[in-house]
């Protein structure tokens, strides 16, 4: 049996015992075949044609678009019912979650959840506050086959105060309420932290993310298993660790040690010496120059291990509070953060997510987590494999495989059985006779 066809008996129980119940089980394993077939993006109209001309399965559209509104799939149980199906989740006795937030443009003016936001990754010819959806994101980081991906985990639409004031909708049959990006990124991380019981939690984020604002929340909801990787502000200052006070002295003992300087400051001249690492990086070994130091840093009033990392003319400043790793794998561990990057692309580009317009809220919420799904799952699927795929367009720097080829990997295996669920209509047959050629075609 193959990790889809263990899958789809998996998602099934998850469902009501009734027929309109087991009926919506068959309908959300076919969805998610036609998002994970490379044929065409994720619409609810292109799925349902896919579904008639591929698989042959014909659904009454308007049966079909109310199953695509529908408040529900039980979403909650679907995503931890995936998380515990993820092959070995941790890293050196970690797990390393990944957590970003991103924007996806929109062009509907009553598309749930889209305001105009700060794009601070806008081009000159592009918009610099777009009308978007913002998805906060925690990705799994973990080494498959040779190389770091990310695996989408959780996601929340966050809405400034004054837009859910002015929302209308309800989601689940429940009106948005307003919460901070931390708030939502926290209760994400502690419903995934809860699922894998024990192992330490290291969250890697970038600076904006990297402040006390995550990091107090997250230790009162994790307690000694929260750890944080982050990049450092220029402008940081740093203190020396605190001497013990003599015997008998009065008061309570100092917090923090004697000023160092910024992060900028010492960057210039570094006190520790400057060591070579090798380094996997960006799907190179690369040779890197750091040096680090343990101090004291008053933004998260607690001890960090600092990493300043040269190249040329330039460097960065990287810290964490988890003391016990070494200089390569904080260097290592943030050069992985950028897969989460590579993750959005592949939802809104590959999978789709970005293409469709619906208005509904919770066609709109079903949407994105079926494309997350579907994402998850492919990389599942390829952590199931005995080996990676072939690139399809190798080159002398890029030889490692991408997340098409993965995709196009699964396409086959859908095409024989897929996650092995029964046609409710005998009319119709259970695959086209056009699937084969299109499987061919598509890898």
């Amino acid at each position: 049996m193959t990790i889809l066809q263990r899958l789809g008996r998996q998602f099934q129980p998850l469902f009501p015992a009734t027929e309109h119940g087991q009926e919506r089980a068959q309908w959300f394993l076919l969805t998610l075949q036609a998002i994970l077939l490379p044929i065409t993006a994720s619409r609810t109209s292109n799925l349902l044609r896919t579904l008639a001309t591929v698989f042959g399965w014909c659904l009454d559209q308007t049966r079909y678009y109310t199953f695509m509104a529908s408040p529900k799939l039980p979403w909650d149980r679907i995503w931890e019912c995936l998380w515990r199906s993820i092959p070995d989740p941790l890293t050196d006795g970690r797990l390393l979650l990944a957590l970003d937030d991103s924007l996806n443009p929109k062009t509907g003016k009553k598309v749930f959840a889209c305001e105009h936001s700060f794009d601070h990754a806008a081009k000159t010819n592009q918009k610099r506050y777009p009308w978007a959806q913002t998805v906060v994101t925690v990705g799994l980081l973990r080494v498959i086959h040779g190389r770091w991906a990310c695996l989408p985990l959780a996601c929340a639409f966050y809405l400034r105060a004054i837009t859910v004031q002015r929302e209308q909708g309800t989601v689940a049959g429940q009106r948005p309420v307003f919460a901070t990006k931390f708030k939502q990124a926290v209760d994400r991380i502690q419903r995934i932290a809860n699922v894998f019981t024990d192992a330490p939690v290291l969250v890697v984020a970038d600076s904006w993310f990297g402040n006390n604002g995550l990091w107090r929340p997250l230790c009162k909801a994790l307690g000694p298993r929260a750890q944080l990787l982050s990049r450092l502000r220029v402008n940081s200052v740093l203190y020396d660790l605190p001497s013990a006070p003599p015997s008998g002295t009065p008061g309570r003992p100092r917090k923090y040690g004697s000023r160092i300087g910024t992060a900028q400051t010492l960057a210039i001249l570094p006190e520790q010496p400057i060591a070579t690492y090798t380094i996997p990086l960006y799907g190179k070994l690369r040779e890197v120059q750091a040096t680090s130091r343990v101090a004291m840093l008053k933004s998260l009033r607690t001890r960090v291990r600092v990493v300043w990392i040269f190249r040329k003319k330039q460097w960065v400043a990287l810290f964490t509070t988890d003391l016990d790793l070494s200089v390569a794998q904080i260097i290592e561990y943030y050069g992985a953060r950028w897969k989460i990057e590579a993750g959005f692309r592949e939802i809104k580009q590959e999978i789709g997510s970005a293409q469709t317009q619906t208005r509904n809220p919770d066609a709109v919420t079903n949407h994105l987590n079926f494309c997350l799904v579907a994402t998850t799952i492919t990389w599942v699927y390829g952590a199931h494999r005995l080996k990676a795929p072939p690139r399809r367009y190798a080159t002398r720097e890029r030889t490692e495989y991408a997340f098409g080829d993965l995709r196009r990997a699964l396409a086959k295996d859908l095409a024989r059985k897929g996650f092995g669920i029964e046609c409710p209509d005998p009319v119709k047959p259970k695959q086209n006779p056009l699937i084969a050629t299109l499987m061919e075609l598509v890898a």
